[in-house]
């Protein structure tokens, strides 16, 4: 419960116009439970939503700029269009996640599983790879210098 309400007051104070987390549960293991919320436009710049489960979430238009989202499960993930530069995806699951349009500028995806992710015309330039899975991954139009 602690952690929920310290992810609230983050929240409350980066003023989040769409990103109630309220209906959000806290797991056994102490993690957050988002799954399946709408998210959309939500401002969570520099959150730590570290180990949080945001499978299926609507995060369209987000802005995670600089987020950690290490160890997050965003499988089935809707990210269309968000903004994810220099956010921390170390480990994360992004299975069938959603990313066309988004920024991923200098994004860590160290050790991340992109299986049939659509990453089409986003901009991934210097994003980190390492060791990442990257299955059936849609890559059209994707900026990739520097990846």
């Amino acid at each position: 419960m602690r952690r929920l309400l310290v992810l609230v007051a983050l929240i409350s104070v980066a003023s989040c116009a769409n990103s109630d987390l309220s209906g959000c549960s806290e797991k056994a293991d102490r993690s957050l439970d988002c799954s399946y919320r709408d998210l959309r436009e939500a401002s969570l710049i520099a959150s730590d939503l570290s180990g949080t489960d945001l499978e299926g979430a609507n995060l369209e238009g987000a802005n995670l700029e600089g987020a950690n989202l290490s160890g997050t499960d965003l499988e089935g993930a809707n990210l269309e269009g968000a903004n994810l530069k220099g956010a921390e995806l170390i480990g994360t699951d992004l299975t069938r996640a959603t990313l066309p349009r988004s920024d991923l500028t200098g994004a860590d995806f160290t050790r991340a599983t992109l299986i049939e992710t659509d990453l089409s015309g986003a901009a991934i330039s210097g994003a980190d790879f390492t060791r990442a899975t990257l299955i059936e991954a849609y890559l059209s139009g994707a900026d990739l210098e520097g990846a």
